[in-house]
């Protein structure tokens, strides 16, 4: 019997992805240190990345209200314009706090289409393809973050303005992309109710893979979208005199992120989600513990790549195990929310504590702590039950109501 085929919406959603990514690619390597040039502390230069998950983690609710009223497209929509608007602000930053700031409003369009683009796709997916629907969405954001990094280093002659206008463009981009492709869908007229039923939060928080998603998602967020681009470029700029270091570093860890990320969902389609996500958790622990004390450009390298692998057996089985406990046909914008709201918090808190830590001890203890919070997070999946047989008959069994 020949695969299912991809949803024809779900190809609109990679598309942008990759173009996203490529943008934010570009990005990320510069962004602490052009902090760094306001003359400012790690921790100072750390709290951007920080300010920008605070934005998203408390402006989450407020997406879910927002998507319930105007429908993911348009929501999806507006996140990535307000995200563009800012980012290519940031350019012309003159003060710290100019640049604090349109980091903040940038993180609050980026919730909202992150969110939007959950309930998207969770609601494209038919249940035998989620894990694989969620590694290709991820796979293009991380192959755009392949080659965004080693477009930037080759871009490094612009300076450290330049990074900020181009992912500006790419994110306009990405909306012409989606706007004009994507046909309607959740009720994306105002005034059009979405007749899907509602999952509560409390109904998700009954089930232990949700709960069990959470703790993984926060170790993850602080790990991967925290302390990785806040500290991963210093700690290469403070052991290695190459400048493109950081690049190298960033563009390493999506390598290995991207060789196995696609194969991962199959995986987990087949054999349940559990195994890969304890799997994952474990590699990018270890790998991150030992990041911190490489004294050799090549072994930084070789950890990052190992960590990016790990990375990528976690995020599709992990996304999938939330969509088995919403289900296809039900609304789950708060589980959604409060699940992005997870990483977000780890987010935020990891490049703060993790700066204050790397400041008073160094960067070998820093990361130490950091693959420390992710093994944490498996061990508590292997005390979870999967979620993939019961996905297979049915929905997984729970109370759903029409109560926001």
């Amino acid at each position: 019997m020949s695969p299912r085929p991809i949803p024809r919406e779900v190809w609109v959603l990679v598309s942008a992805s990759f173009v996203i990514a490529l943008g934010y690619g570009i990005v990320a390597p510069v962004l602490p240190l052009y902090a760094v040039e306001f003359n400012v502390s790690n921790t100072a230069a750390s709290a951007i990345i920080s300010s920008f998950a605070l934005m998203r983690l408390l402006f989450a609710p407020a997406s879910g209200w927002l998507i319930q009223r105007f429908g993911e497209k348009r929501v999806y929509l507006s996140g990535l314009t307000i995200v563009a608007i800012s980012t290519g602000a940031c350019a012309f930053a003159q003060v710290y706090w100019q640049l604090l700031v349109l980091r903040s409003i940038a993180g609050i369009g980026s919730t909202m289409f992150t969110v939007a683009v959950m309930g998207l796709l969770i609601h494209m997916s038919p249940p035998d393809l989620r894990a694989r629907i969620s590694s290709l969405y991820a796979g293009s954001f991380l192959i755009g973050g392949i080659a965004g990094p080693t477009l930037g280093s080759l871009l490094a002659g612009l300076g450290l303005r330049a990074p900020f206008l181009i992912y500006a463009l790419s994110l306009f981009v990405a909306c012409i992309v989606v706007g004009t492709t994507l046909g309607k869908v959740s009720a994306d007229q105002p005034g059009v109710t979405d007749s899907r039923p509602t999952m509560s939060l409390r109904a998700a928080l009954l089930q232990p893979p949700y709960r069990a998603a959470l703790a993984s998602n926060f170790a993850n967020g602080w790990s991967s979208f925290g302390v990785r681009v806040a500290l991963v470029p210093l700690f290469m700029a403070a052991m290695s005199t190459d400048t493109t270091a950081a690049a190298l570093a960033l563009t390493a860890f999506a390598v290995g992120n991207a060789a196995v990320i696609i194969p991962a969902g199959r995986w987990s389609d087949l054999h349940g989600r559990r195994p890969f996500i304890i799997a994952g958790l474990a590699i990018t622990g270890l790998s991150t513990v030992f990041f911190g004390f490489s004294s050799e450009l090549w072994i930084a390298l070789v950890l990052a790549v190992i960590a990016g692998v790990g990375t990528g057996l976690l995020g599709p089985s992990q996304q999938a195990a939330v969509a088995d406990v919403i289900g296809q046909k039900a609304r789950g914008g708060q589980v959604l929310s409060t699940f992005q709201m997870s990483a977000d918090l780890g987010a935020v808190l990891g490049p703060l504590l993790i700066g204050l830590v790397a400041d008073a001890f160094g960067f070998g203890p820093a990361f130490a702590v950091t693959g420390m919070l992710l093994l944490v997070a498996a061990v508590w999946w292997t005390f979870t039950g999967d979620t993939r047989e019961r996905t297979l008959t049915q929905e997984i069994p729970i109370v759903r109501t029409n109560e926001p």
